[in-house]
């Protein structure tokens, strides 16, 4: 019998609503006015300069980063939440060193949920922020839910940008009514927009995904 792991006809799986609309510039994200502030100010006059994205989780902040990235035109390199070692610090600062690669203009380093990396960690970063020794050509973009973990002198290095959703219901509920009505034609009973928003305590990520649900409900 031959057996395999996939199917030789495999289904092909749709982008859930979280990819399909997630902001590819600056100017398409929902509230996070101060945020977008700094961020045209970088993209219109790029510096080498370390970030400290601060604020809870679904706001936005990793897709932020990757959008500057975009409008930048920087080569990114991405740690992803925990994987920040010195190794991975040692090795950032070595790639950094190159000149980016075709058609980038600089370096873009995020590094997710900062955080959670250790103090060791830390310690490697100051080098590589310190203004003495900074890497060239290079923006480095942290995110973290708090920072209670993190060190002032790490801090220090870093422009510190807070995440709030204050005042993004009414925007954000218009924003699912468009998504409704872009999925469904306009052809079923739409859901109350701004209950979602306020049950997903005006998290973007966490309302898409429950429209996302009703959505498919509406379809089915």
């Amino acid at each position: 019998m031959n057996c395999t792991l996939f199917s030789e006809n495999p289904v092909n799986l749709s982008a859930t609503l979280t990819e399909t609309y997630r902001p590819r510039r600056v100017a398409d994200f929902i509230g996070l006015d101060g945020p977008k502030k700094y961020m045209r100010s970088l993209i219109s006059r790029p510096k080498d300069s370390a970030w400290l994205f601060v604020g809870p989780s679904g706001m936005g902040k990793t897709t932020l980063a990757l959008a500057v990235a975009e409008e930048l035109q920087a080569e990114v390199t991405h740690i992803p939440s925990r994987r920040c070692t010195i190794e991975a610090v040692e090795a950032v600062r070595r790639r950094c060193q190159y000149v980016p690669m075709a058609g980038k203009k600089l370096h873009l380093v995020l590094v997710d949920e900062a955080d959670t990396m250790s103090d060791a960690a830390q310690d490697a970063w100051l080098s590589i922020l310190d203004s003495t020794n900074r890497a060239p050509n290079t923006v480095v973009i942290f995110t973290c839910n708090g920072v209670e973990r993190l060190a002032d002198r790490f801090r220090s290095r870093c422009f510190n940008v807070e995440f709030s959703s204050y005042g993004v219901a009414k925007d954000a509920a218009s924003m699912l009514e468009r998504v409704w009505n872009e999925q469904t034609n306009g052809n079923a009973s739409a859901p109350n927009f701004q209950r979602i928003v306020k049950d997903s305590c005006n998290n973007i990520r966490a309302a898409l995904m429950a429209l996302e649900m009703e959505i498919d409900a509406a379809l089915a």
